[in-house]
């Protein structure tokens, strides 16, 4: 049987058998790197510290090229075994290291974090770039690949060694020369400004703040948030009064109940405007360099447009056939959109308020309308939404439907104490 391992803050999945090869000898002081001797495999949390992240990503990124060139110089004719599956099972501890350090960046970063990650992006763009545009690797797959029809591949085999096929081309194996320079370029480019966009709406939404010393601004907030505000206020300096922030659990709620109109403008503007006030944080700059660089990639890899790119492996495939859709759509959604503004705007003007309606309104204006016209109050569901009677609930539907038992398990590795793993 397998056993599942699920963390409630983390969002971390460890399958049993899933575990990361042994390291050997080499930097086997690296937890990262080292075999997991865990329970269940989980990574090593309570060891890993913030210095392990960068040589575990070199000596991960080594060992995964070397990997690549055995499948390349392999000098046997190209099959399923030693080359997909091969394929597959390379970059495992790559694989690892960088599932650990997004999920901890992710959630809990802090200046070390991100500066590996602006260190790490260019470095990843070029490893991931050896084995996308690696002509030797994909004439073995492209071998492979025509000779599916009357082979006794599988469904799933012969998908993966499609799909795999697919993926190389677009990636821009084919390309030679100068062009494939300049796409590594572009590329490596990408990964730096996607990076630093990230890292300057993150500085923008920590570095906001909307603090109030009256307890009418926060209307009828849950005693639960009206504590984690004035825990905020605390937190940035404030002797008194409650801090409000860009961060979704502080902000919705406040755009919700919140009775102070400019208040809310205050928030919602700052929360629209992250990363375009002409500060050190600026994206406007990055935006332009990007859209750039997208164009003049999807033209050297044969396509009108970066949309061209992302859709070519969707459903839709187009992007004609996205806006066919859309416009099928949009004229039932904007009528519906509008019957909502004008029940929304007779609400505000109960209020005493002229003029239009505007975005800081709406969450605030919808509360009052779904119990003027439905009877419906959210914080009377409130406690059956609680966080944990919804987790209890979804471990008790799980036995209910599949047989599945979960417990909590103590004494197991975290990077937070507030972690629970189940």
């Amino acid at each position: 049987m397998r056993k599942i391992l699920i963390s409630t803050t983390a969002v971390f999945l460890s399958v049993v058998g899933c575990q990361p090869t042994d390291s050997g000898k080499t930097m086997n002081d690296n937890p990262l790197l080292a075999e997991w001797d865990t329970p269940f495999g989980v990574p090593p949390f309570d060891q890993i510290k913030n210095e392990h992240y960068l040589p575990a990503f070199e000596q991960a990124m080594t060992e995964n090229k070397a990997e690549i060139d055995a499948i390349v110089n392999n000098n046997e004719a190209a099959t399923f075994a030693n080359t997909m599956e091969a394929l597959e099972r390379s970059g495992a501890k790559l694989q690892n290291t960088s599932r650990v350090f997004y999920a901890v960046a992710g959630a809990h970063t802090n200046d070390i974090l991100d500066s590996v990650r602006t260190v790490i992006s260019p470095m990843l763009s070029k490893h991931y770039d050896y084995i996308n545009l690696n002509k030797g690797l994909f004439e073995r797959v492209e071998e492979i690949y025509n000779q599916l029809e009357g082979s006794e591949l599988n469904a799933q085999q012969k998908r993966l060694v499609s799909e795999s096929y697919k993926s190389f081309v677009r990636s821009g194996v084919g390309l030679e020369g100068a062009e494939k320079e300049r796409l590594q370029e572009i590329n490596g480019r990408l990964s730096e400004l996607t990076t630093k966009f990230g890292q300057n709406v993150l500085a923008e939404t920590n570095n906001f703040e909307a603090h109030t010393t009256n307890p009418d601004d926060y209307g009828t907030l849950t005693s639960s948030l009206v504590s984690l505000a004035a825990a905020e206020a605390k937190k940035r300096g404030h002797e008194e009064g409650w801090s409000f922030t860009l961060q979704r659990p502080s902000i919705n709620p406040f755009l919700q109940y919140s009775p102070n109109r400019e208040l809310r403008e205050k928030l919602f503007e700052g929360y629209a405007m992250r990363a375009d006030n002409g500060n050190e944080n600026d994206n406007k700059e990055i935006i332009e360099e990007i859209a750039a660089l997208r164009i003049e990639r999807a033209n050297l890899l044969g396509y009108k447009t970066h949309a061209d790119i992302q859709l070519s492996s969707s459903v839709a495939q187009t992007p004609k056939a996205v806006f066919d859709f859309m416009d099928q759509v949009w004229p039932a959604a904007l009528s519906l959109a509008k019957e909502e503004r004008d029940a929304l705007t007779l609400e505000m003007k109960k209020d005493g308020i002229e003029g239009e309606l505007k975005g800081s309104d709406w969450r605030y204006y919808v509360e009052k309308v779904r119990k003027a016209k439905y009877n419906f109050d959210e914080d009377a569901m409130r406690p059956y939404f609680e966080f944990t009677a919804v987790r209890d609930g979804a471990f008790a539907l799980a036995k209910k439907l599949f047989g599945l038992e979960v417990r909590e398990l103590q004494d197991m590795p975290k990077w937070h104490e507030d972690q629970q793993v189940f």
